[in-house]
């Protein structure tokens, strides 16, 4: 028996069905919503529509954009010898805060994971290659997660790409900034160490 009113437990399960979104959220969610202005209320459909039509993955590096090529691919300012290959485009949001990286993306939208079916052509290592071959790249900066997935994925392009002469390197890990020694566990530690550099 449910206790709503079924457009009302429609909502909760839609919204339910969003990731991090548990069913007392999803209730909250769905009332709020209820509570909106119906201009509100058909504001936030329309974002979402919108978002939805208008966003596609650019022909380049695979991001999300709503422009082909990406922003960033067409900026010239740009260092494109330089590619930085992550998993998710939530990842180059991500570098891109840093300020720091210069270089182009190239987004694989996924890792290797041979549990969940996942393998190298599941992902875009093929089209990364292409890549490789057709723009004079120098350097291929891997920024995978540190999970068994990423230093898998990252593994394996690194040999695919290493016999072709360009420079590959790996982001560092380990102790995250304002952490404590006593803290980390011992894969971070390793990982720390072998990231060491001099001062």
């Amino acid at each position: 028996m449910s206790y709503y009113a079924a457009p009302i437990a429609r909502l909760i399960e839609e919204f339910s069905k969003l990731p991090g979104i548990g069913r007392k959220s999803a209730q909250r969610l769905a009332f709020h919503v209820l509570n909106m202005s119906e201009a509100d209320a058909v504001h936030l459909s329309e974002a979402i529509l919108n978002a939805k039509k208008n966003t596609k993955y650019c022909s380049e590096c695979g991001n999300i954009t709503d422009i082909d090529p990406c922003s960033i691919c067409r900026n010239e300012q740009r260092d494109q010898s330089m590619i930085c290959v992550v998993e998710s485009p939530k990842d180059v949001i991500a570098m891109e805060k840093t300020k720091e990286f210069t270089g182009v993306y190239h987004v694989l939208h996924g890792a290797i994971s041979p549990m969940e079916g996942i393998g190298p052509e599941e992902i875009r290592i093929k089209e990364l290659l292409i890549r490789l071959q057709k723009d004079k790249v120098e350097e291929v900066i891997l920024a995978t997660n540190p999970t068994i997935e990423g230093e898998a994925t990252a593994m394996y392009i690194s040999k695919l790409v290493k016999p072709s002469g360009i420079k590959v390197t790996r982001i560092a890990h380990g102790i995250p900034v304002g952490g404590d020694l006593e803290y980390a566990d011992e894969v971070t530690l390793s990982k720390a160490l072998e990231g060491r550099r001099e001062l």
